[in-house]
């Protein structure tokens, strides 16, 4: 089964996208780059990765790893089997790369392992799992296969390059020959832990131990890129924004990466680095201590995945469904729809399957927590300030003011929404119910979905104030007064007026503590499931604290750390979204991939005409 990259990739930064970089996107975020026109060829590796439960649980040893013995070389990258080391090719040939990944897969995916032999291999600076080997052989064969293929289809790759000086200059001086993949033929193994302090040994070796190499896992052949230009750098993220001083220091903004060449900042004044933008291609000083070190795959982009499904998963074509021919192969339209992590139509029809979605995106996540005073006449009357601003806003009996802490979404969120249920639409997700936060921008989220997803008509929404995110997060330090459900409906919202919440508006406790916020999840995600015997998707809109505080209680997993939940919540994007599918008959639920892609896109600025243009 093979899925397409997100269509929104050229929205990406340039370093991280195979594709030309738009013409605006160029301007806005790379118009200081020095290397903005040059050709520079990523570099493309595949490798195997697990999903499902046993992807969870190595989720888990990478974090108890981390913590009781710090960081080693395995954290740098995600848990993955390699099949073909990194390769250069052109980004025009790129295409060809995908027409093998599909085509190679499909040939093997008949002869592909249901469940791969792993046994525990460990020494003083390695531990990890081992391929067994019949199944090795078979991924060794695979691997063989697209090598061969890639190599021959992506012809000559003209690359060679330099670096000069303190500005990163890359240009062409040369050719190499042919492009050549390269299989591992080598022990096929999965990485735990890699260069770690040898009295680490025992106590990861212990960790190690707790996973079940033989847990539920679907397995996915993915093709993922790097910018070849910082592969022996050090990769930064940006904590807080840094707005330059000085010409020569680097403009950053919070989640930015940079990269930092180490043998180059020993003239550096104490306390700061020299590093280029991964957003805008850009190189300056920045402070250090802005920043906290990533991971080397965080900047990476994966472009296409194959997922290998079991014969007892697919979905099966009946006699009368007719085949079409694509690229001269007989395929079934079905098939080309399915989701990853077989979600296709009869797997969501015979199961249940839960969907937690934050909003989209919030007007005061654009304009700020005065959003409402640049859009309010001298006499209190609504008016569209920007374009990205609501067109109207639903009437409510009480002040309009209550805005600000129930805030809409913007016209942004509300495209994101409808999106994201056309694109549920086109894989066929069936959704028989829907919960959401009474929060506003939740309940305009949710009805937007619906659109997209051509249901406003047959599902309704049930507001369920138990489904609002951790109350001491709110600034107001009070709960907000929310719409009605009246007040909704008379909106023309597909509000369930006859469903009454399992947790009453006046059971919400402000600043609640993290220990009461846990339970109160726990619970009402228990009486949700309890309350939708029948087959299809719950969707349930909250909030980026929603994902975690729903999900973990339902696949047995316990509540995080306080810390580190919010740690984890504030790199939840608009729409960020978790899937958990039902196994009734081992009696519990996993998590598996979500049925749509993430939605990615770059930032917007206000532009005023006269700056620049008119004016010096």
């Amino acid at each position: 089964m093979f899925f397409p990259n997100n269509f929104l990739s050229g929205m990406l930064p340039r370093f991280t996208t195979i594709t030309p970089y738009p013409t605006a996107a160029k301007l806005h975020s790379h118009c200081n780059d020095p290397s903005l026109d040059d050709p520079i060829p990523q570099e493309y590796a595949l490798y195997l990765c697990p999903t499902g439960r046993l992807h969870n649980h190595l989720q888990e040893f990478w974090k108890a790893s981390k913590d009781q013995c710090g960081k080693n070389r395995a954290h740098e990258i995600f848990p993955h089997i390699t099949l073909c080391d990194f390769f250069t090719c052109e980004d025009q040939k790129v295409e060809l790369l995908y027409d093998t990944l599909k085509r190679v897969g499909d040939r093997f995916s008949q002869c592909f392992p249901p469940s791969i032999s792993l046994s525990l291999h460990t020494s003083t600076s390695y531990l990890g799992f081992f391929i067994g080997d019949s199944h090795a052989n078979i991924l060794k064969e695979f691997a063989l296969a697209f090598s061969s293929e890639a190599s021959a289809l992506a012809g000559r790759t003209n690359i060679r390059g330099k670096m000069s000086g303190h500005s990163t200059n890359w240009r062409l001086t040369g050719h190499r020959p042919n492009c050549h993949v390269k299989p591992c033929l080598k022990q096929l193994h999965l990485t735990l832990a890699h260069k770690f302090y040898p009295h680490h040994q025992k106590t990861l070796e212990q960790l190690a131990k707790c996973i079940n190499p033989g847990e539920t896992c679907q397995w996915v052949a993915a093709l993922y890129s790097r910018d070849m230009r910082f592969v022996h750098y050090q990769t930064l993220r940006a904590l807080f924004q840094y707005k330059p001083q000085n010409i020569d220091e680097l403009m950053i903004n919070t989640g930015d990466f940079i990269y930092v060449d180490p043998t180059q900042q020993s003239d550096v004044s104490e306390g700061w680095v020299i590093g280029t933008s991964h957003r805008t291609g850009c190189r300056g000083f920045l402070p250090e201590n802005y920043t906290e070190r990533a991971n080397e795959s965080d900047t990476w982009v994966k472009h296409r995945e194959y997922v290998f499904v079991t014969a007892s998963r697919f979905f099966t074509q009946t006699e009368n469904e007719p085949s079409v021919k694509l690229n001269g192969e007989v395929q079934n339209p079905s098939m080309s729809r399915s989701i990853t992590n077989v979600l296709s139509l009869q797997n969501v029809t015979l199961r249940r399957g839960v969907l937690v979605m934050r909003h989209g995106e919030r007007v005061d996540q654009v304009f700020g927590k005065s959003w409402l005073q640049q859009c309010l006449t001298a006499d209190g009357r609504y008016y569209r300030a920007d374009l990205n601003f609501p067109s109207t806003l639903p009437k409510r009996k009480d002040s309009m003011k209550h805005f600000e802490y129930d805030p809409p979404l913007s016209c942004c969120g509300i495209f994101q929404s409808r999106l994201i249920g056309e694109a549920l639409l086109d894989q066929e997700v069936t959704v028989s119910y829907v919960y959401s936060s009474p929060a506003l921008r939740c309940i305009q989220t949710a009805q937007h979905l619906l659109q997209g997803l051509k249901l406003d008509q047959k599902v309704k929404i049930r507001v369920e104030p138990g489904l609002f995110e951790w109350t001491k997060w709110e600034a107001s330090k009070v709960i907000p007064n929310f719409m009605t459900v009246t007040e909704l409906a008379e909106a023309s919202y597909k509000i369930d007026t006859s469903y009454r919440g399992n947790f009453p508006l006046s059971s919400l406790v402000p600043s609640e503590s993290y220990e009461e916020y846990v339970n109160r999840s726990s619970a009402v995600i228990k009486k949700i499931i309890n309350a939708c015997p029948s087959k299809g998707v719950i969707l349930i809109v909250g909030h980026g604290s929603s994902l975690a505080s729903f999900t973990r209680p339902l696949i047995g997993l316990p509540a995080r750390d306080s810390s580190d939940f919010a740690q984890v919540v504030r790199k939840i994007p608009s729409l960020g979204m978790c899937f958990c599918e039902e196994l009734k008959e081992e009696n519990k639920w996993q998590m598996v991939n979500p049925p749509v892609k993430t939605l990615t896109h770059g930032a917007n600025a206000a532009f005023n005409w006269r700056n620049g243009i008119v004016e010096d």
